[in-house]
């Protein structure tokens, strides 16, 4: 459906018919795990349209993707996916045979964990786009021009935001932002002050010249930021802050709701560029508070990716609702396939909600368990 269209025929969106709406804008949405599951393995291994990193290990999986793959189940039997794989990969070789006559985009991750990997977008910006926008009318704050002090040329978060703004011709004012730097200083032994300085001081004039409605970044640079804005946000014309990110804690969201975004809805996501946003869905009135002092969980839509808590002693179980493991996530896309990656991630499993009716996870923190690439991770400004 064209933005046109959106804007002029459609009924408003709210909570209570965000999920149809989501699936009538998305259709994807709507169709069953594991019907998705049989169509993006006859995608990305069928020689016509998949691409030559996944054609290419067909003969030597042990198994067929094509016949032996009934549901979303039976991609247990890749095993974990080894993000060294991908790290290794020419871009071009993970880009879809059938995609040939389509613009494509390169992106890259950020290097927590070591080396940047690199994937291909070809229609995943528009799905994220669409999703997050209908999220964001349903919140009534949806509209106007964007601040985004988010990271910038290969990064897909730069690109998600002006698509976003795009969706509704709305300018982005955007800063230069490198958050390789930053984690290139703090593995040498320095300090990150100094470009997270530089950062807020592009932001702050920014600020001062225009009149933003909504703030993209990471959780952490809004803590720098809201230490060091002479006035509130709203003062600015800022209506609601959307950010990124797992440093963010409890005791920090309490500061930040407080002092600093009064007037100001704050919209969290957790997920990174290979695996997607991970929705924000608000504490159910009434509902018992979710563990360890949460006020919100985050859902990642399926088919196109699924998030589980697992056992860090066996990945294959997952804990139950209310416990804590470590995320393992399947993204499922015609640009992107990867099984069972296991992320730094540790989380609290939650249930379906009202609003996002499958599971989710809340409490969000990093994975510690001696793992070397875990260990190593680097968090910079996120």
């Amino acid at each position: 459906m064209t933005t046109a269209a959106r804007d002029h025929g459609t009924p408003e969106v709210t909570f209570a018919n965000l999920y149809d709406t989501l699936r009538s804008r998305v259709p994807e949405l709507a169709v069953d795990l594991d019907a998705w599951t049989r169509r993006m393995m006859r995608w990305h291994f069928s020689p016509e349209t998949g691409s030559p990193f996944w054609v290419s290990r067909r003969e030597r999986l042990g198994f067929d993707p094509l016949t032996d793959v009934g549901g979303f189940a039976d991609l247990e039997q890749f095993g974990l996916f080894d993000k060294a794989e991908l790290r290794a990969a020419s871009a071009l070789d993970l880009r879809p045979r059938g995609y040939r006559d389509r613009p494509f985009r390169v992106f890259e991750t950020g290097g927590t964990t070591g080396a940047p990997c690199r994937i291909v977008n070809v229609t995943r910006l528009a799905y994220d786009v669409e999703v997050y926008r209908t999220v964001l009318e349903a919140r009534g704050v949806a509209g106007g021009d964007v601040l985004a002090m988010t990271p910038s040329g290969p990064h897909a978060y730069g690109h998600f935001v002006e698509g976003l703004a795009d969706s509704w011709r709305g300018a982005v004012f955007a800063i230069d932002f490198d958050p390789r730097w930053v984690k290139a200083a703090l593995r040498a032994g320095g300090e990150a002050d100094a470009y997270t300085g530089h950062l807020v001081e592009q932001t702050l004039t920014l600020l001062n010249g225009e009149r933003p409605a909504l703030l993209f970044t990471t959780s952490r640079l809004l803590l720098e930021l809201a230490m060091r804005v002479p006035r509130p946000l709203h003062t600015y014309g800022i209506r609601a802050v959307c950010t990124g990110g797992t440093t963010c804690s409890a005791a920090e969201a309490a500061f930040l709701r407080q002092e600093h975004l009064d007037g100001v809805q704050w919209i969290d996501t957790y997920g990174n560029t290979l695996a997607g946003h991970a929705l924000q869905a608000d504490a159910v009135p009434g509902a018992p508070p979710l563990p360890e002092g949460t006020g919100h969980s985050y859902h990642l839509p399926p088919p196109f990716a699924v998030l589980q808590v697992v056992d860090p002693a066996d990945p294959w179980r997952e804990v139950g609702v209310g416990e804590r493991g470590r995320v393992r996530v399947t993204t499922l896309l015609e640009d992107l396939f990867l099984p069972n990656l296991l992320e730094r991630d540790s989380a609290i499993r939650t249930g379906p909600h009202p609003w996002f009716p499958w599971d989710g996870v809340a409490a969000v923190q990093t994975f510690h368990d001696g793992l070397t690439d875990v260990q190593q991770a680097v968090e910079g400004v996120y």
